[in-house]
């Protein structure tokens, strides 16, 4: 049986992440996923990529917003869920261009200044539909501040496969997924074309081209080789070093850890998983 044995959100596109129990699955993907980002003077997006410092910003959801510490220094501060402000700007994310809403001058300098880098904090409102790359996706998908898809899914034991190669093992947090899996083998994910959590159809449409993110320990900042190295001799395809399956969906609810995902339709592609060490 294939389970969800872990779920996250990142409320703020490249910062830490916050593993939840439960999450609502809303249009664009879980509820609060990627709704922020920071942006710099030409309103193009910020990222661990530029500025690996986002790793410290831990986020937790509070009745006033969302509570942002930076983590060497443990000092706080609140976004609303709804900016203040009635400015618009359009913003860019990778390829995409679409409208975002600045939060406010004073926590622009927060970020600025615990980042030491100049940037302004930008919200996605309702009314913004980013839509998903059409050469895969549906044409009525949209998603958030993503880098492309409104989900991520890994299986826990593609990650065990990965550790058992490395010489010292890395967390799940390197990959930055929104849904994590157990049971069957490892890179089953690469195979699920779509699959039913509950009501809710999952819809797997393009493998995940890894950057260097996960080269970044979460805690120390710490870059290496790893594990992109060792992906490379087994999981690269096209140019590209895959690790986990971008979603799309059709419908909306709420999972949980537990969930039973049950696999409806299965790829036929070739795979390209090397069992040999």
């Amino acid at each position: 049986m294939l389970q969800i044995s872990q779920l996250y959100i990142y409320p703020i596109k490249s910062m830490a992440g916050i593993s939840v129990s439960k999450a609502k699955v809303t249009d664009r993907g879980f509820e609060y996923d990627r709704r922020w980002m920071l942006v710099d003077a030409n309103n193009m997006f910020l990222s661990q990529r530029e500025v690996p410092e986002m790793a410290l910003m831990d986020v937790v959801i509070v009745a006033e917003g969302l509570q942002v510490s930076y983590r060497p220094d443990n000092s706080p501060v609140i976004v609303p869920l709804t900016p203040a402000t009635d400015e618009f700007a359009e913003v860019t994310v990778w390829d995409d261009t679409c409208t975002g809403q600045f939060v406010g001058a004073e926590i622009d300098r927060w970020f600025s200044t615990k980042l030491n880098t100049s940037c302004r904090l930008v919200y996605m409102p309702d009314g913004t539909k980013r839509i998903t790359d059409q050469r895969y996706a549906p044409e009525n998908s949209i998603t958030s501040f993503s880098d492309g898809y409104p989900f991520l899914i890994i299986g826990q034991a593609s990650l065990n496969d990965l550790n058992s190669r490395l010489g010292e093992p890395i967390p799940m947090n390197r990959f930055r997924p929104n849904i994590v899996f157990t049971g069957g083998e490892p890179f089953g994910e690469d195979l699920m074309h779509t699959f039913t959590v509950g009501d809710i159809e999952f819809r797997g449409v393009k493998l995940c081209a890894r950057c260097p993110i996960p080269t970044i320990d979460q805690q120390t900042l710490e870059r290496g080789k790893e594990p992109l190295k060792t992906l490379a001799r087994y999981r690269f395809k096209d140019n590209k070093i895959l690790f986990g399956q971008n979603l799309v969906h059709n419908g909306r609810g709420n999972i949980a850890v537990g969930d039973e995902l049950q696999v409806k339709q299965l790829n036929h592609e070739e795979r390209f998983f090397i069992s040999a060490r």
